[in-house]
């Protein structure tokens, strides 16, 4: 079973890919639109859409583009605005992000949980700023070290200890960046727990209800081995924090 087919099951009653509930993206949404009635949002890895679709039905002024690589993931963005009666507003690239060109400059921008598709946070930061209005927000999520990772943890996630830093360095390199973070916020372990235990509990029950699929063993393994590390290794050392910044310079 491919990582992508993995994911798309996985994520079939959270559909934000991060650590983050309903009401809290609202909270995030509304700030990172609040600086204009009429503006244009660019997701470079939306998925599903569930941000920019959240964020076109609270802002009725505002179109958005999505670029993702998961084409499947690009058609239920697509069913979802057009159920929704948002699809006039929303155009959706089947890309890799990086390769995307854009016309004209947006007034947001975000990536939250996808900054491996530029090589972490800094590159990504790097590909939002090419894409963004003077006087733009870039919003985007990024996980960190609530504590330091013992070799469970590391070995539960694939992980290096380079592959992070705490939160005060990461915020102080995005800073050094030339950025300013005008709001953040730091994912409860609530949140975590709820987002892991429907990521692996959404895939188990794809898996119990097709018993005679061919893929429903590699869901199920991939469903336990999940929870394992979860569970076993990462759970309260990683964290996850979504930035709202704009350009210092």
């Amino acid at each position: 079973m491919d990582r992508q087919t993995i994911s798309r099951l996985a994520h079939a009653h959270h559909p934000i890919a991060a650590p983050v509930t309903d009401e809290s993206v609202a909270r995030l949404l509304s700030r990172a639109t609040a600086h204009t009635e009429a503006g244009r949002a660019l997701d470079l890895g939306c998925g599903e859409g569930g941000w920019l679709v959240r964020a076109l039905a609270a802002r009725p002024s505002w179109r958005a583009v999505g670029v993702d690589l998961d084409a499947a993931a690009l058609t239920r963005a697509r069913e979802t605005a057009t159920a929704l009666g948002l699809e006039r507003r929303l155009g959706l690239h089947h890309l890799d992000a990086r390769e995307f060109k854009a016309t004209e400059p947006f007034d947001l921008v975000l990536n939250v949980g996808a900054t491996h598709a530029f090589g972490g946070l800094l590159p990504t930061l790097a590909a939002a700023r090419e894409h963004l209005t003077p006087g733009g927000a870039v919003l985007v999520g990024e996980g960190f070290w609530e504590r330091e990772p013992d070799r469970a943890a590391l070995d539960g996630l694939g992980a290096t200890g380079d592959d992070y830093a705490d939160l005060a360095t990461t915020t102080d390199r995005v800073i050094a960046d030339g950025w300013t973070p005008v709001y953040g916020y730091v994912s409860s372990l609530q949140e975590w727990d709820d987002y892991e235990f429907s990521w692996t509990g959404s895939l188990a029950a794809w898996a119990l209800d097709h018993p005679e699929h061919p893929d429903a063993a590699a869901a199920r393994e991939a469903a336990d081995r999940h929870r394992s590390e979860w569970l076993h290794g990462y759970r309260g050392t990683l964290g996850f924090v979504t930035y709202l910044l704009r350009r210092s310079r």
